[in-house]
């Protein structure tokens, strides 16, 4: 086609919401830039607290709430048209413009591409007042209602609403690729704005999540919220520079940034010019700069500069996001604040800190340089001691927690035959709490307290206090293996815990927890089962029905006392509701409770105070031990499977760690409960020979 053929169209005025949705585009790209102009505004509010909330990346919902000073009701119906602003009157104002807005485009924007809404309180207003807005103009908020705004309730302040961003803008709304993405934005837009402003107080959080993504206290200092934001690796390596002209063309800048120690992948950059968020490619590189020389290729530094400049000097009316300003002596304030961070740099690069961490005790040494300067090199965590051979080296710490004790096992046993009351249900390890000991002023209760202390074997204390579990040798012979420094221990843990289970009751007297059961056993139902079990009744002179009368009398006019000291509650009706629980997170086998109430009668000396309390104390810690479970093949029963494993854990990540804190081991354990087998540097002997 010949280019005399075309004919030219014709030029036609655009559409008022059609140039409305363009002009909104370019200010409102994303829900981050959506929330820094809103988030300006709260500021320019003078806001101490901005909360946060977001939903599917700022595109459902995206909620800024403050308590500044409000809007007035008179204003509401233009706030949402063009052009409309309390910041400015003239066009020479912006030469002294000081605060974030001054066009009165970012709310208009808004209501263009979005459903926005506004909840708006004065501190004279004896009420709040909502207003919803469509296109720039207030619409009703459903379909009969008058636009008008409409009282609610509300704190002074203002919370904007803006939701289904984009709604109406398919190709704008096509390019956002994911929320998380978006959300990560949002997040580093509200990052920068907490560190500059570290007075106010900030929150962000997803809509329907307890737990906020970013939350700064107010009244902070700005090295405390770059310590809470980006973390301890670049708050502990900041050097604070300040610098001041004092020329005509007055300006000041302070900033934060990184020594030589710390090396990243990527440069943070934070920029703020007149308290506004900007972007400065040439600030930037000639800030990459100053570092080139200094870090090794590859890494990058921390830089947060503010510059207060005469707002004269400043333009800040170039970008419509406002995310770039031209200013005066651009040339040699960039030059400026490089040397003076060059100058700071090259300080500290005298000195260089090292750190390491070892087990042992650590200690530091001062190494000065051959010329004497005051170039120093510290050294931490390094002892200047002999040389540890490897026979002697301990390997392990008890410190050390496995995946495994994350996840509890629970018996399927128990959880079908009892549940303990929700403040008494034990939780996960990491959550258990200490295990005090009640204040208790019987005579008898404290003769046996100090029995405890005076029989207490030191160096066996010490080993159970400072182990590290190794596992389970033999769970029918209730044997176990720990080490404790370089020597190897072969132990019977049903006897260690045995005596763990007393010293717990006798810790515990009068104040114990309890385990309730549901639905409560009868009594006499109970011992009648471990009687008929009983092969010792046979040569009693008493037949088993009056034994079994005479067990449920002794524990029945006892039973005041049993649930004040004891907390084994028996109704009067016979019903057994609750048993003492003596450690948190440890259930004992329920399939023992009738032997256990039986034994009660006959084994418990209730003659005398101080023999009463301590043969039901052994008699309980006896219930709780963890027997030896019966020997049969695995694969017969899946559920006696899920059972064993539950007890290895519950003995493992319970039972010895119970152990280590609370047990002090009397010296009759050492006799055959407790046997040493292998010592390291004898094994490396043998070796040697060998």
């Amino acid at each position: 086609m010949s280019s005399s053929s075309v004919e030219p169209r014709p030029i036609r005025r655009l559409q008022e919401s059609l140039i409305n949705r363009i002009a909104a585009g370019e200010i409102i790209h994303r829900p981050a830039s959506a929330l820094k102009e809103l988030l300006e505004n709260s500021l320019d509010a003078g806001a101490t607290s901005i909360r946060v909330i977001v939903k599917d990346g700022g595109m459902k919902l995206l909620q800024i709430q403050d308590n500044g000073c409000g809007m007035r009701k008179s204003d509401l119906p233009i706030l949402a048209e063009r052009f409309t602003t309390s910041k400015l009157s003239t066009f020479s104002d912006l030469s002294r413009i000081t605060t974030y807005g001054f066009r009165g485009e970012a709310l208009a924007s808004i209501s263009h591409v979005a459903h926005l809404s506004v909840i708006t309180k004065t501190k004279s207003d004896t009420c709040a007042w909502k207003a919803y807005y469509l296109d720039g103009a207030l619409v009703e908020p459903k379909p009969g209602q008058t636009p008008d705004p409409k009282p609610c309730a509300g704190n002074d302040g203002t919370i904007i609403n803006i939701e289904d961003l984009f709604y109406n803008t398919p190709t704008r709304l096509s390019s956002i690729r994911s929320t998380s993405e978006e959300y990560a934005r949002i997040l580093d837009v509200l990052t920068k704005y907490s560190v500059h402003n570290p007075k106010i107080a900030f929150l962000c959080k997803k809509a329907g999540s307890a737990a906020p993504d970013l939350s700064t206290p107010s009244d902070s200092e700005t090295s405390h919220a770059i310590r809470l934001l980006y973390g301890h690796s670049i708050a502990k390596e900041l050097i604070n520079v300040k610098e001041d002209n004092d020329e005509s063309e007055s300006w000041s800048a302070e900033s934060y940034f990184t020594n030589t120690n710390y090396q990243a992948k990527k440069t943070v950059f934070l920029l703020f010019i007149n308290h506004r968020l900007v972007e400065s490619p040439r600030m930037k590189r000639s800030l990459e700069a100053v570092y080139h020389t200094i870090l090794p290729k590859g890494a990058s530094p921390f830089v947060y500069l503010s510059l207060n400049i005469d707002p004269r000097a400043v333009d800040v009316n170039v970008h419509p996001t406002k995310r770039e300003v031209h200013f005066l002596n651009e040339d040699a304030i960039i030059e400026r604040v490089s040397d003076a961070i060059q100058q700071a740099l090259a300080a500290q690069g005298k000195s260089r800190a090292f750190e390491y961490q070892v087990t042992s005790s650590s200690s530091s040494c001062v190494l000065e340089n051959s010329k004497g300067s005051s170039a120093n090199l510290f050294v931490v965590g390094i002892e200047n001691k002999k040389r540890t051979y490897s026979q002697h080296k301990v390997r392990t710490s008890l410190q050390d927690r496995t995946l495994e004790s994350m996840f509890p096992v629970v018996n399927p046993a128990q959880l079908e035959k009892s549940s303990a009351d929700p403040s008494d249900t034990p939780g996960p390890p990491s959550k258990s709490r200490d295990v005090k000991e009640s204040e208790c002023f019987l005579t008898s209760v404290q003769d046996l307290r100090k029995a405890l202390v005076k029989g207490k074997h030191r160096q066996l204390t010490e080993i159970l206090e400072k182990h590290t579990f190794v596992g389970i040798a033999h769970l029918q012979r209730c044997l176990s293996l720990i080490q404790y420094s370089t020597k190897l221990y072969l132990i019977n843990h049903a006897a260690l815990a045995d005596e763990l289970f007393y010293q717990l009751g006798v810790r515990q007297f009068g104040d114990f927890s309890r385990l309730k059961l549901e639905p409560p056993p009868i009594l006499r139902d109970m011992i009648e089962i471990a009687v008929n079990a009983e092969d010792s009744t046979d040569n009693s002179p008493l037949s088993k029905t009056q034994i079994i009368d005479r067990i449920v009398n002794i524990l029945m006019t006892r039973r005041e006392m049993l649930a004040e000291y004891f907390s084994l509650t028996i109704s009067e009706s016979g019903l057994v509701e609750s048993l003492p629980l003596l450690l948190r997170d440890y259930i004992p086998n329920l399939d023992n409770l009738p032997s256990f109430l039986m034994r009660l009668g006959p084994q418990v000396d209730w003659s005398s105070e101080k023999e009463c309390f301590e043969s039901f104390l052994r008699e309980l810690a006896y219930f709780y031990t963890p027997l030896s479970p019966l020997l049969q093949d695995l694969s017969e029963s899946e559920s006696h499977a899920d059972q064993l494993k539950a007890e290895r854990w519950q003995i493992q990540h319970t039972l010895f760690p119970a152990m280590r804190r609370y047990l002090v081991a009397p010296k009759s354990l050492l006799d055959r409960d407790v046997v040493q087998i292998a010592n390291l540097p004898d094994l490396y002997k043998v070796f040697e020979r060998c």
